[in-house]
């Protein structure tokens, strides 16, 4: 592999919000795109799943640097839930990165040197009422608060509603929230295969504080889901984190052998 583009140094940044939905699709259609090392994170022997992570981040630079020296921007991420076995025989469950976005050139430069993650820059518009995740609902009169995220250039338009309460998404395999929190994310690694080298890249995520909460749907548009074949996706939940110290270990590289 090339060294550069494997995580070469911890990395450390402030996840402000994450918003991750979570897409249902049958397990052979997305086994068929992860490679021979990775197998996809199943449920009831039915589902796979792909995330859609929007984060706003702040600060992100390498590990113990001061903030100052760190930069603030978007990143929208799309991932397979996978597993993989490494040579010592721990059974890891982690992400699987299809491509990311970014609002920065700055990061789209950086992130595709020295990561395999597929950035790409967009334009991102967001807007906020209220607090995403406060305690209580709104009160009788008040409006309730939503977040909503766009991109003219991807495409996207996503809006959520926070609820005390709020109901699955129609069609969801889940039976409840509980089931849905075990694909709610993050995983605690990212893989990636080279495929010429035979290497295998395990890059571990290590966060504080993170407690997701389901928010309900008011709209969704992605057109990236038929754009990568997956028409026939289930937005299986959605869920937000808030206020996330977050830091990404060193990457470690394994051989690999069928």
């Amino acid at each position: 592999m090339n060294l550069l583009k494997c995580h070469p140094f911890a990395v450390e940044t402030f996840f402000r919000q994450s918003l991750v939905l979570t897409f249902a699709l049958p397990v052979e259609q997305l086994a068929a795109l992860l490679p021979p090392p990775f197998t996809p994170d199943v449920f009831e022997d039915r589902y796979a799943f792909v995330a859609v992570a929007m984060v706003q981040t702040e600060k992100l630079r390498p590990k113990g640097f001061p903030r100052f020296l760190g930069n603030d921007f978007f990143l929208s991420g799309y991932r397979i839930f996978s597993r993989y076995t490494n040579q010592a025989g721990k059974r890891l469950r982690g992400l699987y990165i299809l491509e990311s976005q970014t609002d920065s050139r700055k990061m789209q430069f950086m992130g595709n040197l020295m990561t395999h993650y597929n950035y790409s820059l967009i334009e991102v518009a967001q807007h906020r009422s209220g607090e995403l995740l406060a305690e209580d609902d709104a009160k009788e009169g008040e409006e309730v608060p939503f977040y909503e995220v766009s991109s003219p250039t991807a495409g996207f338009d996503v809006r959520v509603r926070y609820e005390d309460q709020p109901a699955l998404p129609a069609g969801s395999p889940f039976a409840d929230w509980k089931q849905a929190r075990r694909f709610a994310g993050p995983l605690p690694f990212t893989l990636t295969y080279d495929a010429a080298a035979g290497q295998v890249l395990i890059v571990q995520g290590v966060r504080q504080n993170w407690k997701p909460r389901p928010v309900a749907v008011e709209k969704l548009v992605l057109p990236w889901l038929e754009q990568r074949g997956f028409g026939n996706a289930v937005l299986a939940s959605a869920f937000v984190v808030e206020n996330i110290p977050y830091y990404w270990k060193k990457g470690i590289i394994e051989n690999w052998q069928p």
